[in-house]
């Protein structure tokens, strides 16, 4: 089916509201869509609807192609909608592929844009004696691109091109696109505008979620995916991006996201989208999950991966980070939660508690952290594998570069806490550290931009409030504080 008149009308609404002093240019576009005949067909006269691939590489170069039916002149790769065309962002990467042999697959949608068109070109066309068709007029839908890494050389299509050219924006053939490229921001620099989390346990499982399988206008209908989604305008950044998806998908707090990669996959319209993937830990049950989209949350282990139903692409990632995270060869083999009914699993985080002089020290959060961006926080981490004093001990060298003995360090507070309903609680462990070897230094400047020794009656602002209640309880002489749970 070709493209509907209320799809066209989507694509047009978005357009001017984008540009509103063209909407006298394109009454012509309005009123065909009002009207009864189909604005895609090219025997709908005096006017109808063309589709034209803009594609940027990383030079900041348009590609122009020279076509025999305009005589020789040099245009962006286009023409006209097909029937088997159910959009017209697909007549344009039908156009480009025909012509130019470049696949939907090696062009990237651009931020700014994504979807909508760049560019509506009111021109005129001469009459074609030889093919039965009278002068008329053509509305030119152009879509933007991004030219991949790794795209195939061009294969120009010989009945219908004769050469080609990578045009910078300024010597762009069309007045219209030319000025619209010019103003823009558009750098063909690929950037992801999505991000999804790999959520995996201590016991070597990944959380995987199952989409709709009757719902084909989605991204991987029926398939066993991860959590995530593509950036709004709210997002400050693709953490941020992460953050909404896991909450709005599944009411899923995830305190240390980390970046993993960038992936590249197929998207729903055949385009490549590039993916911030994150991962972190995390050990609830999916079944208390309150999910919002897909049809279910589960725990896998990577052995079952072959036999499920998910994109190659998503099954060598996971296999990948899988092989990169073996389990330790004494690691507990039995999955979170399957201890006595109703046990919970508690996460185990060591803070590192230093006082000199009546300051205590803390490091100001990165605004990008995955957790507590922008906040001071004490010194601290979470336990692998490993005692919480060796933990400790690790934590100090890996983030400050500070040498500390085992021997000379106390409990002296203790937080169990829960941040949200359905995060994971937490034991906090406050260690004292009697004595300690060198300066701290910034050795994960993605996470931590400062250490700074406060008074520890002069707290900075923000500053974590379990932190803040660990310190006020230290300095009381209490050891242990509860935050977050209802009585």
């Amino acid at each position: 089916m070709p493209p509907s008149l209320s799809h066209i009308r989507t694509v047009v609404t978005a357009y001017l509201d984008r540009h509103p002093g063209e909407r006298d240019t394109l009454a012509g576009l309005l009123a065909a869509l009002d009207a009864d005949a189909e604005p895609t067909n090219r025997a709908t006269l005096p006017a109808h609807i063309t589709c034209s691939a803009v594609v940027i590489d990383q030079h900041r170069r348009v590609l122009h192609i020279r076509h025999k039916a305009s005589g020789g002149l040099l245009l962006a790769p286009g023409g006209h909608v097909e029937t088997d065309d159910d959009t017209l962002l697909a007549a344009a990467l039908r156009e480009v592929k025909e012509e130019a042999g470049i696949p939907a697959s090696s062009l990237v949608l651009t931020p700014e844009l994504r979807n909508e068109a760049i560019d509506i070109d009111v021109h005129a066309i001469d009459p074609a004696p030889a093919r039965g068709e009278a002068a008329h007029w053509h509305f030119d839908v152009r879509f933007v691109f991004y030219l991949a890494d790794g795209a195939p050389e061009l294969a120009l299509q010989a009945e219908e091109v004769t050469g080609s050219a990578w045009l910078p924006f300024d010597e762009v053939s069309s007045p219209t696109l030319r000025e619209k490229l010019a103003s823009s921001a558009l750098d063909g620099m690929i950037v992801p505008v999505n991000a999804s989390a790999i959520i995996h346990d201590v016991h070597g499982r990944y959380l995987l979620h199952l989409r709709d399988a009757n719902k084909p206008w989605i991204w991987e209908p029926g398939c066993w995916s991860l959590l995530g989604g593509g950036r709004e305008p709210q997002d400050r950044t693709l953490l941020d991006t992460v953050r909404r998806e896991l909450r709005e998908e599944a009411g899923l707090t995830i305190a240390d996201l980390e970046p993993y990669a960038v992936e590249h996959v197929t998207g729903t319209d055949g385009t490549g989208v590039p993916i911030q993937l994150f991962t972190g830990l995390w050990s609830g049950d999916p079944a208390r999950l309150p999910l919002t989209e897909g049809v279910m949350l589960a725990w896998v282990r990577p052995d079952k991966f072959p036999h499920m139903t998910m994109l190659p692409s998503t099954r060598e990632l996971l296999q990948r980070h899988a092989a990169e995270h073996p389990l330790p060869a004494d690691s507990p083999t039995a999955p979170a939660g399957t201890g006595p009914s109703g046990t919970v699993l508690n996460v185990v985080g060591v803070h590192l508690y230093l006082e000199r002089d009546g300051h205590v020290l803390l490091g100001l959060r990165h605004l990008d952290s995955s957790y507590a961006g922008g906040s001071w926080h004490v010194l601290a981490g979470y336990c692998e594998a490993e005692s919480a004093i060796a933990c400790l001990v690790r934590e100090a060298d890996e983030e400050a570069r500070l040498v500390i003995e085992p021997a000379d360090v106390e409990l002296v507070h203790t937080v169990h806490m829960r941040e949200q309903p359905t995060d994971p609680p937490r034991v906090q462990l406050f260690f004292r550290a009697r004595r300690w070897e060198g300066e701290p230094k910034l050795r994960e400047p993605d996470k931590c931009v400062s250490w700074r020794w406060w008074n520890v009656k002069d707290l900075p602002e923000p500053i974590v409030p379990y932190t803040r209640a660990a310190i006020e309880g230290i300095q009381a002489g209490r050891t242990y504080t509860e935050l977050g749970w209802t009585r």
